[in-house]
């Protein structure tokens, strides 16, 4: 019969065993935090920088920190302009210029307004929260820049004074 000693000396040494691996484990995942917060903190330089980082002469203003404004195809994924007189929706990604023609369609500015659900259906996306609330996230930043107006918590639609979409 082994003794209590040993026995405890055996399950010491499995745990010291066993902590070894978890530290290997925790080294790496610190390793790839890292990578990601060197990255986003890259991304996010890249993105204050006045030309993008790119040598993309801007083409409006716009107040510091909102990127680069660019008067070429739209990218998805890009960053949403402040709205003022010379930009038409075309500047807009895609998925931010359909929200635009839908809300634009055949609706006179401040009236009619929509809320996140109907741009949904009018855009053909289930109504599942995570497509609504991704309308909601994108319909949030046009009113930001002024490219649409809420005017009710949740309803949007175009600013007063303004007409149609792209």
């Amino acid at each position: 019969m082994p003794s209590v000693l040993g026995l405890l000396e055996e399950r010491e040494r499995a745990a010291r065993q066993r902590v070894e691996v978890l530290e290997g484990e925790l080294r790496e995942a610190e390793a790839v935090w890292e990578r990601f917060v060197i990255a986003r903190e890259t991304v996010a330089a890249v993105l204050q920088e006045p030309d993008g980082g790119e040598g993309i002469a801007p083409t409006a203003a716009a107040p510091a920190g909102d990127g680069p404004v660019r008067n070429a195809a739209s990218v998805p994924g890009s960053v949403v302009p402040h709205w003022n007189d010379g930009l038409a929706p075309t500047v807009l990604a895609p998925d931010y210029q359909r929200i635009m023609d839908v809300v634009a369609g055949g609706r006179r500015p401040g009236a009619g307004a929509m809320d996140c659900r109907q741009l949904a259906v009018a855009l053909g996306l289930e109504t599942v929260p995570a497509k609504v609330e991704g309308v909601r996230s994108k319909a949030k930043r046009l009113a930001a820049r002024g490219w649409l107006a809420e005017y009710r918590p949740g309803m949007f639609s175009l600013p007063a004074g303004r007409g149609g979409g792209s």
